[in-house]
């Protein structure tokens, strides 16, 4: 059974990154084509990224009424829905209104899944899912690419795609019996398949059970966790902490994976077409960092692999701050992204150990929020540093944020052993 639901989940991760990186290659089509500025392609992705968040916060609940399986052919199909309507747009505020079901699609399957796996599957899986989003994250640029090569419009690769999350979610609506088939199953051989007793986040000191008044989930895993309030979710001690974490990566991943290309450009001297094809290089080094950490990560446990990211990403920094050689810039950009690989999969897999899997759900929401947030206001924030200072601070304020981050995961580290 768990040979066929495995795909599943990852064929679901796939269907989660293939609209993610859709906006950027299409936007030069689009923009020209609806005689709107170059700059409201960041009115569509804060409406996509506001739709997120608030899916995160809400998905809670959602899963706790709907569950996994129904969750993932939901957010799949109004992501479907969204990128059907993207194809037939007229005009830019018809796409604005369909990016709205686009961002709320994504946010309750990501928690969904990561919760997921993080409870019923080994941290080599979680890893593996996170390259898979990264293979849909390339699938889409390219799919896109190949459309509008072919003389097609932006319109036609928006096309396919919907197409294609359809069939996706045609084969997951088909499978929703081996999601509940399995999840019976799961809860009644162990409440946690990943191999690790998470009795011992009790033992370590569980900073979740020292919060809330009812914890009777810990005490009976057959239970299932009862949806938390936000203001319950930010009181279970570490979760502030937690969210800072996500917080953190966020900055570092995705104002790198924004910036990348001006800053090789205006500050290293690389030529335009040069800066854009490798500043891919640091999502490049995420997928095939994850493909490789998932054989890791069976060797090393999720604190391990914390830490071998953090070391990987500040020596890409450290190289950063180097002047002069755009090539060894584009070295740390791969660094960078290799430090980032472990990082994200193993901070997720980890929560239901320091938080009991009671708590793992609505914490994975908030933390999915919480990236979001930075992926919505961090990028922008340093475009401003850049246009009125220089973009040469690159490098120092992603430094600032994997300092910050450093220091939020020895708290959660001391946090995890006080009794």
């Amino acid at each position: 059974m768990i040979n066929l639901l495995l795909p599943l989940i990852y064929l679901a991760f796939i269907s989660l990154g293939l609209p993610d990186a859709l906006l950027g290659s299409a936007w030069p089509a689009i923009y020209s084509d609806l005689s709107v500025p170059v700059s409201y392609a960041g009115i569509i992705s804060m409406i996509i990224s506001v739709g997120t968040i608030v899916s995160s916060l809400l998905s809670d609940q959602i899963i706790a009424r709907l569950g996994t399986g129904k969750v993932s052919v939901v957010s799949v199909a109004l992501t479907a829905g969204a990128i059907l309507g993207f194809s037939y747009s007229p005009s830019f505020w018809v796409l604005c209104i369909c990016a709205v079901p686009y961002g709320l699609g994504a946010g309750s399957i990501d928690v969904a899944l990561n919760n997921y796996v993080a409870l019923h599957f080994k941290s080599a899986h979680m890893n593996w899912l996170h390259c898979c989003w990264g293979i849909g994250a390339t699938l889409g640029p390219y799919i896109m690419g190949i459309s509008l090569a072919a003389g097609g419009s932006w319109k036609t690769g928006y096309w396919y795609i919907a197409w294609l999350q359809l069939l996706i979610t045609a084969v997951l609506f088909l499978s929703l019996p081996l999601w509940k088939r399995y999840e019976s199953l799961a809860e009644a051989v162990s409440p946690n398949k990943s191999g690790e007793n998470s009795s011992q986040a009790d033992r370590s000191g569980n900073p979740a059970t020292a919060n809330l008044g009812d914890t009777s989930g810990a005490s009976n895993p057959q239970a299932r966790p009862r949806p938390l309030k936000l203001s319950q979710v930010i009181k279970i001690r570490g979760v502030k902490e937690m969210m800072t974490c996500f917080f953190c990566y966020s900055i570092l991943e995705q104002t790198t994976g924004l910036w990348a290309a001006t800053y090789l450009k205006m500050f290293k001297g690389m030529d335009a077409a040069s800066a854009a094809a490798f500043a891919g290089m640091l999502f490049l080094g995420v997928t095939l960092g994850r493909a490789v950490s998932g054989f890791l990560a069976i060797r090393f446990n999720d604190q391990q692999m914390i830490r071998l990211g953090i070391v990987l990403a500040a020596v890409g920094l450290v190289i950063l701050l180097i002047p002069g050689s755009a090539g060894l810039a584009v070295l740390a950009m791969i660094l960078i992204g290799l430090g980032c690989s472990p990082i994200y999969p193993a901070m997720i897999h980890v929560t239901p150990l320091i938080f009991g899997k009671e708590h793992s759900r609505a914490v994975i929401g908030v933390q999915m929020a919480s990236s979001y947030v930075a992926v919505l206001a961090m990028p922008p924030l340093f475009g401003l540093i850049a246009s009125n200072l220089s973009v040469g601070l690159l490098p120092l304020y992603l430094a600032g944020a994997l300092v910050v981050f450093v220091l939020m995961q020895r708290r959660l580290s001391r946090l995890q052993l006080e009794p």
